[in-house]
């Protein structure tokens, strides 16, 4: 099986050699062939360097995109995933949140023709949370799914838009996409909306799951950021 992993990244140095070493062993512990994309969004530190730097098995192809500017997690993503050329194409946070064996349940949801599309899912019962968010974090990003939930028609069955994990087969990646323009946070939303409407199956799995205390991603900037990409999104999609 061919298989692209995606992981964004910015001001990640101190772990993306965690990242890429991970990705690489469970591509040879599966018998994976494929490729391994770091999409480096702007970082001030040395991410960049030390992607290239770390080595791989040499059936897999490693790839480190850069560009200066920072611009957001949803352009870099877009930026990997349009890179890409394997069979499945999966895109995966960096921080080793969720263990890579992870992919495996939602590579077989789509084998197996349950869905069209897979997300990972810290919500749902068989989700096991090794160490949750600190209480604020939690509570932040509780109040945020409900906030979304107000402004966007969600599938109900969803219920972790924003996790870090999530696989396509590459033809259905690569056509929502190239159609993508939200470049913030709030591009998962735009994806999920653009798979319904085009009668894409969305199907949540669960996984394993360990909060990251160095998350790059900051609260209250994300909160002030989103309400022109919820414009955008509902003048496109609404």
């Amino acid at each position: 099986m061919n298989i692209s992993l995606i992981i964004p990244a910015y001001n990640e140095k101190n772990k993306i050699r965690e990242d890429i070493k991970a990705a690489s062993d469970f591509m040879v512990i599966n018998n994976f062939r494929g490729e391994i994309i770091v999409v480096d969004d702007g970082s001030l530190d040395e991410t960049s360097r030390f992607a290239r730097e770390i080595p791989v098995d040499q059936t897999i192809d490693k790839r480190v995109i850069d560009y200066r500017t920072h611009t957001g997690k949803g352009f870099a993503v877009k930026k990997g995933i349009l890179e890409a050329v394997s069979e499945y194409i999966v895109f995966i946070d960096s921080g080793n949140c969720v263990p890579y064996s992870n992919i495996l349940r939602g590579i077989k949801l789509i084998q197996d023709g349950i869905c069209d599309i897979s997300h990972g899912s810290r919500h749902l019962p068989d989700s096991l949370i090794i160490r949750p968010k600190k209480w604020h974090r939690g509570l932040a990003s509780y109040i945020f799914r409900k906030f979304i939930k107000l402004f966007f028609k969600i599938p109900l069955n969803l219920t972790d838009t924003q996790c870090g994990l999530k696989i396509y087969r590459k033809e259905i990646a690569h056509e929502l996409y190239h159609e993508s323009i939200t470049k913030g946070f709030l591009f998962d939303i735009e994806i999920i909306l653009r798979a319904c409407k085009k009668g894409y199956r969305i199907k949540e799995f669960p996984i394993e799951w360990t909060s990251d205390p160095d998350s790059r991603l900051s609260l209250l900037k994300t909160l002030f950021s989103v309400f022109p990409e919820i414009r955008k999104i509902n003048k496109l999609l609404g």
